[in-house]
């Protein structure tokens, strides 16, 4: 019964809006996240229909010892739709029990009135967008080739041709070479290296390469970060940091980028994801990575052990708006943009946003930040990026944008020029749900430049907007928004005062 009261737990912080699914389904241990991931999303799928049923029956007033609605839920799931209730006789599954009858005979009702012939039919179904987004493998070059993968595939029956084509008669590769009618089709990216296109309904979790760590399930657009960010590295001896990595796809991305050598640290607070982090290092075979069950914004920028750091990746935690596959749709989450519950917390998820940049424009040595989120929202994106540019750690260490030829310049979609303040909207990159073949994403670069890079931009007076920053700061890591306070940043009070510099758009 214990597996039952957990899955209730994560449905009340579903409901109480502490999380994504995806985020609060990460911090469940491995040995049990794909049942309860089943549990979960099944249930909520069928929700509304559930509840129709139990309120019917009259199950919970007639059970008192049922208090929680959210456990009545799952355990009236495996009751209906799965293979009954797994736990031992117990009263919590006796009290369900007893209603057995009445619980099939209303679901029944259920379907005659949704003139359902299938129970599938009764499920919410996801966001039609997903089924034009292709199956992204990203090919792990620290195992294997691109070559020795495509060679691999066609031996697994697969062949080079667009695996859209068919279904949308449309290309979404350089590599088309004829159609694919039983969707076997695939091919290679045309902006990102490594990275093959298959058809939206190909599963992989069962294939020897994934489970060998040769391949690795990533969205086109979440490989933009560690593209952007490495593309300028010709000195070994340079450490990289990515600030918020579990998972793990974009580092292991950044490890392989950098050839597996150098050094990475990878922060992650939470312990199970940060479990979830080192287990996926050590499958892609990673061993420039030095993994950190550490809260990115506790490191002390002046820390000797970080004083190589030129590079940092920051992926914090954001609304995931740009997540068409996401079934946060079946939370009731997505609301309206005049909601003032969810104005309230993007504003609140912005402020932590520009924590994060801020803290990573104070490491001494640091000249390139790339800034992403799978946000499709300016307050975000467009809004955070500006507001970092006119802050004091921009100014004083001498941070802009990079310009359009350092981020991804033959990507089509940028910036949102009304949300951006000068002509930065170029400089940034966005993929649009539903029309880039991507999920949503937003990528942006800050740039050190040199001190007569200063001067010289300061001469064109660019950046004339002003934005007032935000006191109180927060951050959201799956549990929730906790509120931080900037005055506790001892190396800020301690720090002597400086003559600022500008900061300049490229």
């Amino acid at each position: 019964m214990n597996f039952y009261f957990e899955a209730a737990k994560i449905l009340d912080k579903l409901d109480k809006r502490q999380g994504s699914i995806k985020g609060i389904l990460s911090s469940v241990p491995e040995k049990d996240k794909k049942r309860m991931s089943a549990l979960v999303i099944e249930t909520l799928k069928y929700k509304p229909v559930l509840k129709d049923v139990i309120s019917n029956s009259k199950l919970l007033k007639e059970e008192k010892k049922l208090k929680s609605e959210n456990l009545t839920l799952v355990l009236v799931h495996d009751l209906l739709l799965a293979n009954g209730i797994q736990a031992g006789d117990g009263p919590l599954k006796q009290a369900v029990l007893r209603h057995r009858t009445r619980l099939h005979s209303e679901f029944t009702r259920e379907k005659i009135r949704h003139g359902a012939r299938s129970n599938e039919e009764l499920a919410q179904t996801g966001d039609e967008r997903a089924g034009r987004i292709p199956r992204y493998v990203r090919v792990n070059t620290i195992l294997w080739t691109s070559s020795e993968a495509v060679e691999y595939f066609k031996s697994k029956g697969f062949q080079v041709s667009d695996p859209l084509q068919n279904q949308y008669g449309t290309s979404t590769s350089h590599m088309v070479l004829r159609s694919n009618p039983d969707r076997k089709g695939f091919s290679e990216d045309e902006h990102i290296p490594n990275l093959l296109l298959f058809n939206p309904q190909a599963r992989f979790h069962e294939e020897e390469t994934y489970h060998s760590g040769k391949i690795i399930l990533q969205d086109k657009a979440s490989c933009f970060p560690a593209t952007v960010l490495a593309q300028d590295v010709h000195k070994l001896h340079e450490d990289f940091i990515d600030a918020t990595a579990a998972p793990g796809n974009k580092t292991t991305h950044l490890s392989a980028l950098l050839g597996n050598k150098g050094k990475l640290f990878a922060f992650e607070r939470d312990a199970n994801r940060f479990a979830t982090l080192k287990s996926m290092i050590a499958k892609a075979g990673c061993r420039n990575v030095e993994p950190m069950n550490a809260d990115f914004l506790t490191i002390l920028c002046d820390d000797q052990k970080y004083a190589d750091v030129t590079h940092i990746l920051l992926d914090p935690s954001c609304s995931g708006s740009g997540i068409v596959n996401r079934l946060d749709h079946l939370t009731e989450q997505d609301k309206e943009d005049g909601d003032p519950f969810k104005q309230e917390r993007l504003e609140k998820l912005a402020s932590f946003q520009l924590m994060m940049i801020k803290h990573a424009m104070k490491f001494p040595s640091v000249k390139r930040i790339v800034y992403s989120t799978c946000s499709i929202h300016p307050t975000e994106n467009e809004h955070v990026v500006s507001k970092a540019l006119e802050s004091g750690e921009a100014k004083l260490n001498g941070f802009r944008l990079a310009p359009r030829s350092q981020v991804l310049p033959n990507w089509h979609r940028r910036g949102i020029p009304e949300e951006m303040v000068s002509d930065g909207a170029e400089c940034v990159v966005r993929c649009s749900p539903g029309e880039d073949a991507t999920n949503g994403f937003f990528v942006s670069c800050f740039v050190r430049q040199s001190r007569g890079e200063s001067t010289e931009l300061g001469k064109r007076g660019h950046l004339s907007v002003n934005y007032d920053t935000d006191e109180g700061e927060t951050r959201e890591r799956g549990e929730g928004i906790v509120h931080m306070e900037k005055s506790t940043d001892r190396r800020k009070r301690n720090r002597p005062k400086k003559k600022r510099k500008s900061s300049m758009l490229a």
